[in-house]
């Protein structure tokens, strides 16, 4: 699919209309993860360099391992703040949306959304956004959502208002998103990785906040998942970790204590695609990794109701443990040939 950019007629536009201090709302995906929370941190401390009033709007509560970005503790969180959410939305005269290409990944606010007659922009990394905007910024090809709110800042002409803080927020998004530079990159994404640390980014020191700061129960769940959990599939080069509702109590897991268990799986010699599959209460959801040109973001769409990209994808279904994992090894062999051991 190719990039939908923004004109210059557009850029002109939404120029004009920064040019005075305006009610501006950003809005993100529900179970924020560091691109979705970089992205709008970030774009919300540059707007906030013209005066505008910005607030970030989440759909559900942010994982503990962010608690030290900027300004995080200022976002309204949908799921505690219905009426404070409903309020900043009907107020707003623009709206930002912000790593998600469809209005059911915001869940319930999508209403409050369609409603709405602010100026809405749209600016994503994902396969097909929907035309619920009025300004559509798209690359499927970019790294995160973060790497084009540099771009978007840059188009405007103010890169020159890129300062440490900013910085750090979208090298936040960018690290996550592309597993600390292992996937999902291209030139440009290092290119702007490098303009991050003129301005004074510490590298280090996000890395170490984002990847060194685990309670010990995390690391507990992953001993737990690794040694009684994970199935390998040789022959179709495969590994399954399923999680069950008694686990989530033994652990006492919460959102965000999950992060990354998925990606150990492709540490495996010969592994190329990992399914890390949960029971949830009332549903059971997946998120699925691959290498090369297997695509996890078909299985998802075709089989699992979601999407995401090639290599990194997400979805959900309700129906029985069991039966979920039986499914994933069912389809498996339409998607990753098999190898003769």
């Amino acid at each position: 699919m190719p990039a939908m950019k923004l004109s210059e007629q557009e850029l002109i536009e939404i120029n004009k209309r920064l040019a005075q201090p305006q009610e501006i709302c950003i809005i993100t995906h529900r179970n924020p993860d560091g691109d979705a929370l970089g992205s709008s941190l970030g774009l919300k401390v540059f707007l906030e360099k013209f005066h505008h009033n910005v607030t970030v709007i989440l759909p559900s509560e942010y994982p503990s391992t962010f608690k030290f970005m900027k300004d995080i503790d200022q976002c309204v969180v949908f799921d505690l703040q219905r009426e404070r959410t409903a309020e900043i939305i009907g107020r707003a005269e623009m709206i930002f949306c912000l790593d998600f290409n469809a209005l059911d990944r915001i869940d319930k606010i999508a209403p409050f959304i369609e409603e709405s007659n602010a100026k809405k922009v749209l600016i994503d990394h994902h396969l097909d956004p929907e035309p619920f905007v009025d300004y559509t910024f798209s690359e499927i090809e970019a790294s995160s959502t973060s790497e084009l709110i540099y771009k978007f800042i840059d188009d405007l002409g103010e890169v020159n208002k890129l300062d440490r803080i900013i910085g750090e927020l979208l090298f936040v998004g960018i690290i996550t998103d592309t597993g600390s530079f292992k996937y999902n990159t291209r030139a440009e994404t290092y290119d702007i990785a490098a303009r991050l640390k003129e301005v004074g980014v510490d590298d280090y020191d996000i890395q170490d906040k984002i990847f060194n700061n685990q309670k010990e129960k995390e690391l507990r769940l992953l001993g737990h998942c690794l040694a009684n959990r994970m199935e390998i599939i040789p022959e179709y080069r495969a590994g399954i970790i399923a999680l069950t509702k008694q686990d989530f109590i033994d652990f006492d897991i919460q959102r965000g204590d999950t992060e990354g268990i998925v990606n150990f799986m492709l540490m495996i010699e010969g592994i190329e695609v990992a399914a890390f599959i949960r029971e949830q209460p009332q549903i059971v959801k997946l998120s699925l990794r691959s290498k090369g040109d297997i695509s996890v973001q078909e299985i998802a769409r075709n089989h699992f109701n979601g999407g995401g990209h090639k290599n990194a994808s997400g979805g959900a279904a309700y129906a029985k443990l069991e039966d979920i994992v039986n499914r994933f090894k069912t389809i498996l062999p339409k998607y990753v040939e098999k190898r003769n051991l």
